[in-house]
């Protein structure tokens, strides 16, 4: 953050989402790398020749300059860093962004700097703007996300025993937040199967860099079992569902339902004796 008085500020910000307020303004949810998640005015951006609008779209990189005002940040100047045009372009792409943007928005407090977070956010809209796997690039972003936040799932240890986990189909508790052993699932209350091989892609993605899961190939029924873990798991830490994710299932290509039956079909096939 370049600081040019107090009560003006230089930051690089990627734009949450916005609302309208008055008759040619908005108000914009920003998350920033200087100063976390803050609330700016844009005034006139609705006017049809505003020069700022183009620059603060949500799911945009912008640099900005804001005044301090009396309730809110001014944007007084912004400049476009990156525009994501390729996930701007793709309806799919754009509900997976916005999907990560809405985790930002509900898991930070106003004005918690969280410089790992921002870089985390900003890798992950510049790899799906550059089309790699959306699956690898969304469940990296959610194990990251969620070390950066403080909700770590614990997927190597039994988290009521301590005992290491071994290479068998265990239970995961999300009140607990995270694996247990058989054991210790018998006398837990509101625990879930969790198999082998879907424990083992969780934890490869949990402590490896980007660039070695990148590219990797996963089976489609595990695709589906971690998307639905992660899914569940993080809709019980925000104690509420979250709303990009149904929008995304309603706009899927036949591909993911066709992904979706094959988890079932896998369902099935282990529940026969």
């Amino acid at each position: 953050m370049t600081e040019l008085g107090e009560r003006i500020r230089r930051v690089e910000a990627i734009v949450i989402r916005h609302a309208e307020y008055g008759e040619a303004d908005r108000i914009l949810t920003l998350f920033t790398k200087e100063m976390g998640k803050v609330h700016a005015l844009a005034r006139g951006v609705r006017k049809e020749h505003s020069r700022k609008a183009g620059h603060l779209e949500p799911i945009t990189c912008s640099t900005l300059m804001l005044a301090k005002g009396a309730t809110f940040w001014i944007i007084s100047q912004a400049e476009t860093v990156d525009a994501f045009a390729a996930i701007k372009s793709d309806l799919n792409l754009t509900a997976l962004a916005a999907y990560c943007l809405e985790l930002v928005e509900r898991f930070t407090a106003d004005d918690e700097v969280n410089g790992k977070l921002y870089q985390l956010l900003k890798a992950t809209l510049t790899r799906l703007s550059a089309q790699d796997p959306p699956f690898n690039v969304l469940r990296h972003f959610e194990l990251r996300f969620l070390d950066l936040v403080g909700f770590r799932p614990e997927l190597f240890h039994c988290v009521q025993c301590g005992s290491e986990i071994k290479p068998e189909d265990q239970f995961i508790s999300f009140h607990q937040g995270g694996v247990l052993c058989p054991k210790c699932a018998a006398q837990a209350d509101s625990t879930q199967p969790i198999r082998m091989l879907t424990l083992k892609y969780l934890r490869h993605f949990q402590r490896s860099e980007y660039a070695r899961i990148r590219h990797i190939e996963i089976p489609p029924h595990t695709r589906v079992m971690m998307e639905r873990l992660m899914q569940r798991y993080i809709t019980y830490l925000a104690e509420r569902k979250l709303n990009t994710p149904e929008f995304y299932r309603a706009i899927q290509t036949p591909l993911s339902a066709k992904l979706e039956m094959a988890a079932g079909n896998d369902k099935i096939e282990s529940q026969k004796p």
